[in-house]
C-alpha cells in the first residue's frame, strides 16, 4: 500500500533529506506526472541554498543550480522511451 504525502509532509521530507544530504548525494524520485516530484525538488532545491526558481525540466532532459551548499542537477528522463537512452543525455558525467 502506497501512502499519499501531504503537501507538508512533502516538504519536510526534502528538507530533512537536504539536510543530510552530502556530496555525491543521489536521490531519484520516481512518480507519475502531478505526484510532487518537482514540489520537492523545489523544497530541496530552497533549503541547499539555491535562489534560482526551481522548475520541471520537461524540455530539457537536466538542469544544474549550482548556486546552493551543493550542485543540484535536476534530471527529468519521463520522456525517455528506453533505459538505455539514459546514457544519449550524458547521465554518467554527472554522476
Amino acid at each position: 500500500m502506497n501512502k499519499v504525502l501531504t503537501f507538508e509532509e512533502l516538504n519536510l521530507l526534502a528538507e530533512k533529506l537536504a539536510d543530510f544530504s552530502s556530496e555525491n548525494t543521489v536521490i531519484a524520485l520516481i512518480g507519475d506526472l502531478g505526484t510532487g516530484k518537482t514540489t520537492f525538488s523545489q523544497k530541496f532545491a530552497k533549503r541547499l541554498g539555491v535562489n534560482e526558481n526551481i522548475k520541471s525540466p520537461t524540455f530539457n532532459y537536466v538542469l544544474e543550480y549550482l548556486d546552493g551548499r551543493l550542485p543540484l542537477y535536476h534530471f527529468d528522463v519521463y520522456r525517455l522511451g528506453e533505459a538505455e537512452e539514459i546514457y544519449e543525455v550524458g547521465y554518467e558525467d554527472y554522476l
